[in-house]
């Protein structure tokens, strides 16, 4: 197992008061394996991952409870030294926003080379003629003669594959890739996920892939863990999810999926709006949007159910939510 998360708790400190963006967050990865994180903006996917990073901003951002263990190392027990050691050489992170993410006044090249620079000791001549590998191995046309070029100069999907690249670099044991095909279209999408998949395979890298779209991890992801205001809802292997989801989140978020059977229709939106961190609803934080809410769902915070081997659903009604399929 390279990576497991225990019960993990972040906090915001504001003037409005306190933000509970994870609530209690377990989840693993192995080697060779994509857990694919969904949920809707706000439900602390990118916030669990930057925990596990270590670039939370604390303050605002506090860890107030929990584990992160990354190949058996508690990370939040480690120096700020020795994080820096793990972060780029064994764990790395790309970003949704490859443009605000590169430094507009630095080459591509610059910016792939200083990574071996910094951590492999090379001299700027070698480390430019890794920068062009690299960029040869994401398959960004004209390596060497676009080494020199700045990121306003390159398009999105190539800037996103510069951010793979740069991920890549030292070649870590994890990735995290934080909504990595946004603002892409779906053809560019499709070449980007594709391209993740192939370099996991060689390398063996473990994968959390963080997205809000289904469509997007159905081929790719091995696992799925589905979060709503901080908390895990609902985790299973990828193809149960999509054949039968436990949770009636779940359900609304496959339901919202447009589909080529269905022309004409209305598209589904799940009602309401996610809650408020600074006053989660007391009970099931779903409740007050799901339409099998009950007393019980409005008074108790569910437990995560065991609905199959490998398979959880915080969810009171999770038979139910099957049988209705």
């Amino acid at each position: 197992m390279l990576l497991e998360v225990r019960d993990l708790h972040v906090e915001f400190h504001t003037r409005d008061g306190v933000a509970k963006a994870v609530n209690g967050v377990n989840y693993s990865v192995a080697e060779s394996e994509t857990l694919a994180v969904l949920g809707e903006s706000g439900s602390g996917k990118s916030v669990t991952a930057q925990a596990i990073m270590g670039i939370l901003d604390m303050p605002p951002g506090r860890i107030s409870g929990g584990e992160i263990l990354f190949k058996g190392r508690d990370l939040l027990k480690l120096k700020a030294e020795e994080r820096r050691k793990v972060r780029g050489q064994q764990m790395a992170m790309i970003f949704q926003d490859a443009l605000s993410s590169l430094n507009p006044v630095l080459s591509v090249g610059e910016q792939l080379g200083e990574m071996f620079v910094v951590h492999r000791g090379m001299s700027r001549k070698d480390a430019k003629l890794k920068a062009i590998e690299l960029m040869d191995r994401v398959r960004i046309p004209a390596a060497k003669e676009r080494v020199g070029n700045y990121p306003h100069q390159f398009s999105g999907g190539m800037r996103q594959r510069i951010m793979i690249a740069m991920a890549l670099a030292l070649e870590p044991s994890l990735i995290i890739a934080d909504e990595p095909t946004t603002a892409l279209d779906v053809t560019v999408q499709a070449q980007v996920m594709d391209l993740l998949a192939e370099l996991q395979r060689e390398l063996h890298m473990g994968l959390i892939l963080i997205t809000h779209d289904l469509g997007v991890v159905a081929d790719v992801a091995d696992y799925i863990a589905v979060m709503y205001a901080g908390r895990i809802v609902e985790s299973a292997p990828v193809h149960e999810i999509y054949k039968a989801p436990a949770h009636p989140y779940t359900k609304g978020l496959l339901q919202s999926i447009p589909r080529l059977d269905q022309k004409g229709q209305e598209l589904y939106a799940i009602k309401g709006l996610p809650p408020n961190l600074l006053h989660i609803p007391p009970g099931c934080a779903f409740n007050p949007r799901c339409p099998m809410a009950q007393e019980i769902c409005r008074g108790e915070v569910p437990p995560l159910f065991e609905v199959a081997q490998h398979r959880e659903s915080a969810c009171y009604f999770w038979k139910e939510t099957l049988d209705a399929r």
